[in-house]
């Protein structure tokens, strides 16, 4: 029960950081139709792309989304400059459960794509003490730097990913820290937004792509996943991809926006 309300609760509290990418993009970069069509489509096309992987080869897919995760988490750690430290530091939050609580990980794994995810699980704990270095010397500089907050929370959120047990650990980070940057990085852009409206989007997009992936599950019902915890990671992967590299693109269109 612990872990389907923490499933529950990385979806729900999740989710919304990556619901207003379309709302920003419109904000921010104002481009005409025809582009924001194009930009849409492929935003829903590369999320499907990844559901697909994940039905077809799923333990590709596996280390796609971890190889995500640790770049998106990375973008958390701006007091380190070079970009491979950011990484580095953003995948300790994937490394430190191996490590603390291997066989629950790698069960985890096993259910997400097949028994190879066992090796997958030894190499990543191979890297933890790097990450966990890295990790150590950003938390330092930014409590140097004077972000004592954010260092002692995310100093916080890796001792409980150390001592809860994975998808807990991973859905109190998500939710309480990871995902709360980014919202509240996104309501500043789109500050005149009425609060009503934002809650709407948040929910109603939320909601779309919850069932956007029950309606693809739908059409291939042989490569349905019982695990309840597994499909909520899957879906989680899927809408990452799109996320990550929008995100990306949008912050150049920004500072060219700035600069102009």
């Amino acid at each position: 029960m612990a872990v389907t309300a923490a499933t529950a609760l990385f979806l729900g509290g999740g989710l919304p950081h990556g619901a207003y990418d379309i709302a920003l993009l419109r904000r921010a970069v104002a481009p005409g139709r025809r582009v924001l069509v194009l930009v849409i489509g492929g935003y829903v096309a590369i999320a499907v792309a990844m559901a697909l992987l994940w039905m077809t080869l799923p333990l590709l897919a596996l280390v796609l989304f971890l190889s995500i995760s640790a770049v998106h988490f990375g973008e958390d750690w701006q007091m380190l400059e070079a970009p491979l430290l950011r990484i580095a530091a953003g995948a300790a939050v994937v490394t430190v459960p191996t490590i603390s609580h291997p066989a629950a990980v790698a069960a985890l794994f096993v259910a997400m794509s097949d028994d190879r995810a066992m090796l997958l699980v030894r190499i990543i704990s191979a890297a933890a003490p790097v990450t966990l270095l890295v990790a150590a010397v950003g938390i330092a500089a930014a409590w140097v730097g004077g972000s004592r907050t954010w260092a002692t929370a995310v100093t916080l959120c890796l001792v409980v990913l150390a001592i809860a047990p994975p998808v807990i650990g991973f859905a109190l980070f998500f939710v309480f820290l990871h995902s709360p940057l980014h919202l509240d990085k996104a309501r500043g852009i789109l500050r005149d937004m009425s609060r009503p409206r934002w809650i709407a989007t948040g929910g109603l997009l939320s909601g779309a792509t919850i069932l956007g992936w029950l309606a693809l599950q739908a059409l291939f019902p042989f490569r349905v996943d019982a695990n309840l915890t597994s499909q909520a990671f899957q879906l989680l992967a899927a809408v990452a991809a799109p996320h990550l590299l929008l995100s990306h693109w949008l912050e150049r269109r920004v500072r060219a926006a700035a600069v102009r």
